[in-house]
């Protein structure tokens, strides 16, 4: 009889163990914890779900030094944790169980290779793809729409060297910025996106340096806002650009100019509303960015250009924020 309730007691005991386990698995951050939850996916990597991450994980996935104890995907985790929430890197290191010097070292390694990898994922579309899958709120009036372009400007670091201070000024955000041009597709997915200019630059100066006008195709219509005046650039590749008409030097605008106004705008906000999801969901463009990120690397790129093409790509892979009805 005491035999048969130690076996009770012993067996119990298994159980409880093994429940304890399951439960401090799923508290961890490994891969069988997300596996279960894509709540969990979403808050910590701004991806929809699971089945999205493991194949963004099997993309990605490269042979790199070994400098942790982390295993790929939890390598991977951390980069898109530190782009989601923009977590200190002592703050990295105390929840993966790590050094913060082997922190620095895993997310400078991991955000060039991923950003050359996902580089493939910011698509220039052709013409019938656009055509067929144009949304109804385009069709109307602007059924030839490549792509809708805007800039944004993300805070820095104040620069030590006075030339940079004044390159990265913005007047229009009264703060050291670098700007960046994104183009979006009429059905909101992210198209391209320049390098890193300073704050300084004006629209059509980064719109006519950055590549951009390279990729258009006789026939293209540009969506922008009163700030790109690049009709003439434009036109020598046989584009056309259409922006809002001009109330400076002018009373008002006329009834026809009005309307025509809103119309563009109807559309046009929604490369705004890509830009807000961009930075909303990958909070780390809404922090002040160190200097050390704007150093140039080997390949050319800064490590912030690797950070903006990066979370551009992400943001491609979730739902768009433009409606097709």
């Amino acid at each position: 009889e005491v035999c048969a309730i130690t076996c009770k007691q012993c067996t119990k005991l298994r159980e409880d163990n093994a429940k304890l386990l399951n439960k401090f698995e799923l508290m961890t951050l490994s891969e069988e914890a997300f596996a279960q939850d894509d709540e969990k996916v979403k808050f910590y990597t701004g991806l929809p779900n699971y089945g999205t991450l493991k194949r963004l994980v099997q993309f990605v996935s490269h042979q790199t030094e070994n400098v942790s104890k982390l295993n790929t995907f939890q390598q991977i985790l951390l980069i898109l944790m530190k782009l989601r929430l923009n977590l200190q890197q002592q703050d990295l290191a105390y929840r993966f169980g790590i050094s913060q010097s082997t922190v620095s070292k895993l997310f400078n390694a991991w955000i060039c290779i991923m950003a050359k990898r996902l580089q493939r994922f910011i698509i220039w579309p052709n013409k019938p793809e656009l055509a067929t899958s144009l949304p109804n709120v385009f069709r109307k009036f602007y059924d030839k729409c490549t792509c809708i372009i805007d800039c944004t400007e993300i805070f820095i670091e104040r620069p030590s060297n006075l030339l940079a201070r004044a390159q990265t000024w913005s007047n229009y955000k009264h703060h050291n910025t670098i700007k960046v041009l994104i183009a979006i597709t009429p059905q909101g997915t992210i198209s391209f996106i320049s390098k890193a200019w300073g704050g300084r630059a004006s629209d059509k100066f980064i719109t006519e340096r950055s590549g951009f006008l390279d990729l258009l195709s006789p026939g293209d219509l540009v969506l922008a806002d009163r700030g790109f005046t690049i009709e003439d650039s434009v036109g020598l590749y046989c584009a056309k650009v259409c922006i809002p008409p001009f109330t400076k030097g002018r009373k008002q605008l006329t009834r026809h100019e009005v309307d025509w106004s809103r119309e563009i705008s109807h559309v046009r906000v929604h490369v705004e509303r890509v830009i807000g999801q961009l930075k909303k969901k990958y909070t780390v463009l809404q922090s002040v960015i160190p200097i050390t990120l704007l150093k140039n690397k080997a390949s050319g790129n800064c490590t912030l250009d690797c950070i903006i093409t990066v979370c551009s790509a992400l943001c491609n892979m979730c739902p768009s924020v433009v409606p097709f009805d």
